[in-house]
C-alpha cells in the first residue's frame, strides 16, 4: 500500500512539474512574440505586458536570466541603476531603444 502511496504522490508532482514547464514557456513564448512585434510605436502597456511575461517568478524584477532577445542584449544598457534587474521604469528603456 505504501509503495502505491508513492507511487501516486511520485506521478502527481511530476505532472505539475510539467504543467509548470509549459507555463513557463508559453509565457517565453508570449513575450518572444510580444517583443518581436515592438516598435518606435509601441506603447507603456506593451512594455508593461512584456514585464509581466519575463518576470516568471514573480519578484517584480527581470533578472539578466529572465530576459531574452533584444531585452537581454541591452539589459546592461536597461539596467540605469546597476543592480543587475531591470524593473519597469528601466524595461520602458526599451521603448528609446526601438527608435
Amino acid at each position: 500500500m505504501k509503495k502505491i502511496l508513492l507511487s501516486l504522490a511520485l506521478t502527481a508532482t511530476m505532472f505539475s512539474c510539467d504543467s509548470v514547464k509549459n507555463v513557463n514557456t508559453s509565457s517565453v513564448a508570449n513575450a518572444a512574440t510580444l517583443l518581436s512585434s515592438l516598435s518606435s510605436n509601441s506603447t507603456v502597456q506593451q512594455i508593461s505586458s512584456l514585464f509581466s511575461l519575463l518576470d516568471s517568478n514573480k519578484d517584480e524584477a527581470i533578472s539578466s536570466t529572465e530576459a531574452i532577445g533584444s531585452v537581454a542584449e541591452n539589459f546592461n544598457v536597461l539596467d540605469t541603476d546597476s543592480n543587475s534587474s531591470l524593473n519597469l521604469t528601466e524595461l520602458t528603456g526599451l521603448l528609446a531603444l526601438l527608435k
